[in-house]
């Protein structure tokens, strides 16, 4: 049954906004907005971001190279507050054209180089120090498959379901029903996955794992979208036990808290620049509210 009599017009021309969440900031163009450029910490790495699941992937990934001693991958993460615009300050643009958190600038090269796109992010940092990432070539090219499933299976969680189901201005049931099927077949691809592997790419743990739970993870366990009893989450059985693994792991602890902006203030970092931020800077020692979005 059609939703609407919406008949498309011959060409598409952008008037107002759409309605819903995140429609004051979107636009047909790309580019700039205004001039702002982007403050930079002491640390090789800039991290500029939001911890939404693609933000978080990045996080934890840092989280996990400083938890086995690699100093070298210490980092500044700034807040970048997207549903106020500042992806498009001029200096945001300047490291990622697309105007998406999360962005990086690795300041140990010279030139810096600028690294965009979440599982690029985390291709560069596992090849840079050699962690994360099989060296054997299957096990290197099974890891980068199912990365490479995540950046293009996501779109269907969030901008899809997520967005219909839960920020959407009025329910629809079409996109609703549509994108509802192609995620439970995604967790069902997870599920037969890790049915038969302790992580997504095998007996090790990777990039792959950091890329994937974010979003896959916080789905199961009713983390976003408060849609865990529609999809029926608990009958993705070895997803769950996964998602459940990682989330005790004390970088993906930490990697979670890093530039949140809501929830309860004990559990949101809005920057880090030292690792006793978490100690100390949280919005519960800042005297911060629970909700700072």
């Amino acid at each position: 049954m059609a939703d609407s009599s919406y008949t498309p017009p011959k060409v598409w021309k952008w008037e107002s906004a759409s309605g819903g969440a995140f429609s004051n900031i979107n636009r047909p163009i790309a580019g700039p907005t205004h001039d702002k450029d982007l403050p930079v910490g002491k640390h090789p790495f800039q991290l500029y971001s939001l911890a939404t699941p693609n933000g978080v992937k990045v996080t934890i990934m840092l989280e996990e190279l400083l938890e086995l001693g690699i100093s070298e991958a210490e980092y500044d993460a700034w807040l970048i507050r997207i549903n106020e615009g500042e992806q498009f300050g001029s200096g945001f643009v300047g490291v990622n054209p697309n105007s998406k958190i999360p962005a990086l600038w690795d300041r140990s090269q010279d030139p810096a180089v600028r690294v965009f796109e979440s599982g690029s992010i985390l291709l560069y940092l596992a090849e840079k120090f050699g962690k994360f990432l099989p060296s054997d070539t299957a096990g290197r090219t099974e890891a980068l498959n199912w990365l490479f499933w995540q950046m293009g299976s996501a779109a269907f969680v969030g901008g899809g379901f997520g967005h219909f189901f839960a920020y959407a201005p009025e329910k629809y049931e079409y996109p609703i029903n549509r994108y509802t099927m192609e995620v439970k077949r995604q967790l069902d691809v997870l599920d037969r996955q890790l049915a038969d592997n302790q992580y997504i790419a095998g007996d090790e743990y990777t990039i792959a794992d950091m890329a994937i739970w974010p979003w896959y993870g916080a789905l199961v366990t009713n983390t976003v979208y408060d849609a865990a009893e529609f999809l029926e989450a608990h009958t993705y059985t070895n997803v769950l036990r996964w998602a459940n693994e990682l989330k005790k792991r004390p970088a993906v602890q930490r990697g979670r808290m890093v530039n949140r902006a809501w929830g309860e203030p004990e559990t949101q970092l809005h920057e880090r620049h030292n690792a006793s931020d978490f100690e100390h800077k949280t919005q519960d020692k800042l005297g911060g509210s629970a909700d700072n979005s």
